[in-house]
């Protein structure tokens, strides 16, 4: 990264910062809804070369796009959808430095590297979001604290881009460490760390990429948090988190599609924390049934699943894996499988078959273990 932010700038940068993508174990679109969501860091993420400039511009370039944009620090928002095709990546990274402009930061020269896949429901934005805020901040020495931090990328993301996520993933990056998963109260900001380690276990938890890509600045993510909105107006509730007597709210609601979507919110989130006490008590194997249990809700009642996602879980159960589910916003994206050890190249070989059977574009597997949160690298 040195080497090739000083080939592609003329001088070397004033430092390397790297942050990871994520997995949500349990609990999604949960966040949004002022809930409890339980993700953890992978080992593979984002980097970024920066080094300070003083004519309030920044410059970004990506080695996987091939691309350059170069912004002011003071613009307006940015709305990610209003950039090219081939350049609306920038919108995160320049997003980021309008925002922290408000703190102190300033002009910028980035040069970013991935090794996430994009549109595979990891977290690659968010990623990019947090390994930017880090390297504005010690450039510039400003000290923010990181659940502090994780907001203003989550509001970067939300004003500046026009993606109207909750605070999850941006937290995740910053705020998970090795061994552990992030028990993440999203409205409080209050997190600790689970142990979760399934190797130690005899398990292993699978990411499949299903190589359906989805881009969340769509309307389909955004309707789904307009309609727990609006559920939560009818409710009298702030946000569907406080929803004590699910039957009397779903009595209450007149609107079928209404009744599913919280349905789907108020039952993960009991899942999050149901997830959490067998992880405290050692009993990680019985996480099956809630990862299935999260990925039939997804599917049937909040209506995100996609077909390569219901394959993929129906295949490995079928295997022998002791549960899956889809990740992320849905639409697309990855999906996650938790197996024995032993029987894991069989899932893995029952899950190609299918796709093969299928003609889809075959799979990608990576093996998750639970990573270190975002860093500076040199």
């Amino acid at each position: 990264m040195i080497e090739a932010f000083t080939e592609a700038f003329g001088h070397a940068p004033g430092g390397v910062w790297r942050a990871p993508g994520r997995v949500n174990l349990i609990g999604e679109h949960t966040d949004y809804n002022d809930g409890f969501v339980l993700p953890f860091a992978l080992s593979r993420g984002v980097s970024v070369a920066a080094a300070r400039r003083d004519d309030g511009m920044v410059e970004v370039r990506s080695r996987q796009a091939g691309t350059a944009v170069t912004a002011p620090v003071d613009g307006g928002t940015v709305v990610s959808e209003n950039w090219p095709p081939d350049r609306a990546w920038a919108a995160y990274p320049v997003g980021v430095a309008r925002v922290l402009r408000e703190h102190g930061t300033g002009g910028a020269s980035l040069l970013i590297d991935s090794d996430l896949p994009q549109g595979a429901g990891l977290s690659s934005s968010a990623a990019l979001e947090c390994a930017t805020a880090l390297a504005l901040c010690d450039l510039y020495g400003v000290e923010i604290d990181r659940p502090a931090l994780a907001r203003l990328a989550q509001r970067a993301e939300n004003e500046q881009v026009g993606m109207p996520c909750g605070l999850m993933d941006q937290s995740a990056s910053l705020l998970c460490t090795p061994g552990h998963a992030l028990m993440l109260d999203c409205r409080s900001g209050l997190s600790s760390q689970v142990p979760f380690d399934p190797a130690a276990a005899g398990m292993t938890l699978l990411v499949i990429d299903t190589r359906a890509s989805h881009a969340l600045t769509g309307g389909d993510y955004g309707r789904r948090r307009a309609e727990c909105e609006e559920a939560a107006s009818l409710l009298g509730v702030k946000a569907l988190r406080d929803v004590r007597d699910l039957a009397a709210a779903l009595e209450t609601l007149g609107d079928p599609v209404l009744r599913r979507r919280v349905q789907h919110v108020v039952t993960d989130d009991h899942r999050v924390e149901a997830t959490v006490g067998l992880l405290r008590a050692g009993a990680l194997p019985e996480l099956g049934a809630m990862l299935n249990a999260s990925h039939l809700s997804l599917r049937d009642q909040f209506e995100v699943s996609w077909p390569e996602a219901d394959a993929t879980v129906d295949a490995a159960l079928r295997a022998g894996a002791r549960g899956g589910r889809m990740i992320g916003g849905g639409f697309g994206g990855s999906v996650i499988v938790l197996t024995p050890a032993d029987r894991a190249q069989r899932v893995r070989d029952a899950i190609a078959s299918a796709y093969a059977q299928r003609g889809w574009t075959a799979p990608e597997f990576l093996e998750a273990t639970p990573s270190e949160g975002a860093r500076r690298l040199s």
